[in-house]
């Protein structure tokens, strides 16, 4: 039997907690979103969770003008002459710019938490976890990229008895997954590209390491989910829809594979860190491109649901 000796005091950086999602694993879940990610999706609807370090991000409609972040900033790091009003390589995340904006137009994304802290705040949601067969749900960024802190938390929501679940690429070394893989109920890992020169021109790395990652995973038994973001014209025509099924299929523990179709849902947070969105001129797939893929997917033996709701 494992034993959950959990060190309480271990810190990792987080950028969102999520209550009450019904999407990402069983029953009612709390995400707990992890910062850093060593790939660089184009298309990723959290440029926030890329950084390991906490942001500022300035949210334009917000401010008021009081200039009250300028004046308190003694690094210089607030320029009234950047669309982003922040000065990435001058700030140094202290959060002073944040605390004295009462308009919220400055927000950090990013805090250091112990394991304890984020304890207490997951207990709060118990009742829901017992009742609807939910629990905890990891996700970022990418969890793998804090190994220790993540292994932690996952001892102790084991010790609480809920059932653990992860959301990652899988881009790590084996051994981290080996750590973690314990404490998990439920693996839902995203394969992005089956070419892995498609794979490194979008997303920043070839996908060798994922897809042996991947076999790794299933060998060691925990239930598997495939999940593929749908990107037109990167990763969402039939023969690679159709390769990235039948790897899935060939894996013992997977019996699904969930479409995510694109959206611009993050388009936003972009210009709040002063980032360039260059997917704002590409258009999510429709309804009956998402409904061909899911076919071609259930020919290959396995359950397809589109966003895992259906």
């Amino acid at each position: 039997m494992l034993k959950h000796q959990v060190n309480l005091n271990k810190k990792g950086v987080i950028f969102d907690i999520q209550r009450f999602s019904v999407h990402d694993g069983p029953g009612i879940r709390t995400i707990v979103f992890f910062k850093g990610c060593p790939l660089s999706c184009r298309w990723c609807s959290n440029p926030e969770s890329q950084c390991m370090e906490p942001q500022v991000m300035f949210i334009p409609h917000n401010c008021i003008g009081c200039k009250k972040c300028y004046e308190i900033c003694s690094k210089g790091a607030i320029d009234f002459n950047l669309p982003s009003r922040v000065d990435q390589n001058k700030c140094v995340k202290c959060g002073k710019c944040v605390e004295s904006c009462y308009a919220g137009a400055l927000n950090l994304a990013g805090s250091m938490r112990t394991v304890r802290e984020l304890l207490i705040e997951l207990k709060k949601d118990n009742i829901y976890y017992r009742r609807s067969g939910g629990g905890i749900t990891l996700s970022g960024g990418e969890v793998t990229a804090q190994p220790e802190f993540a292994e932690e938390l996952l001892k102790g929501c084991k010790e609480n008895n809920w059932h653990t679940a992860i959301e990652t690429t899988a881009f790590t070394n084996p051994s981290v997954l080996e750590r973690i893989l314990p404490w998990l109920d439920l693996v839902m890992l995203d394969i992005k590209h089956m070419d892995p020169n498609k794979h490194l021109e979008y997303i920043g790395q070839s996908n060798d390491l994922i897809l042996q990652n991947a076999k790794l995973i299933a060998q060691f038994g925990a239930p598997l989910i495939i999940r593929v973001p749908v990107i037109p014209g990167v990763n969402s025509d039939e023969k690679n829809i159709k390769a990235t099924a039948n790897f899935a299929a060939s894996l013992k523990s997977v019996k699904e594979l969930h479409l995510l179709p694109y959206h611009r849902l993050g388009q936003n947070k972009y210009e709040y860190l002063g980032y360039n969105y260059i997917m704002k001129d590409l258009q999510p797939p429709t309804k009956e491109e998402i409904n061909n893929l899911k076919d071609l997917v259930k020919k290959c033996g396995l359950i397809c649901k589109v966003g895992g709701i259906d």
